[in-house]
């Protein structure tokens, strides 16, 4: 299962696991799990509202629908749906190959560290 995190972190902290991820990559590990990262909850859930990920959950089920199909089967305006498309493919979250849209994601675990990592 194919799976991204998505955290909530400091800058400081982001700058530490970006630090980490590097070292792993050229010591040839191949388990990184893709991480998005982002500075408070209110970015997240700016980012990733409940529309959003309605629109990523049915697009996970009915994969290779254009937007104009998404929109029409969410009972959506298209802009509004164009637009969150548009976001989700710059975060990673959403990809377009033929005009048809894919997640290529199985999971999104969200991860809140309470305490920075050592």
């Amino acid at each position: 299962m194919s799976k991204v995190e998505i955290t909530i972190t400091t800058p400081a902290q982001a700058l530490k696991d970006a630090a980490s991820v590097w070292r792993r990559i050229e010591a040839g590990d191949e388990t990184i799990v893709p991480t998005i990262s982002f500075g408070s909850p209110s970015e997240l859930f700016a980012a990733i509202t409940d529309r959003r990920l309605e629109l990523l959950r049915h697009v996970a089920s009915h994969e290779s629908l254009n937007i104009h199909q998404l929109a029409q089967t969410l009972a959506r305006d298209y802009k509004n749906v164009h637009t969150d498309v548009k976001a989700l493919e710059e975060l990673g979250l959403l990809d377009r190959t033929d005009g048809k849209l894919v997640v290529p994601f199985d999971e999104i675990d969200i991860r809140v560290a309470l305490r920075e990592a050592a």
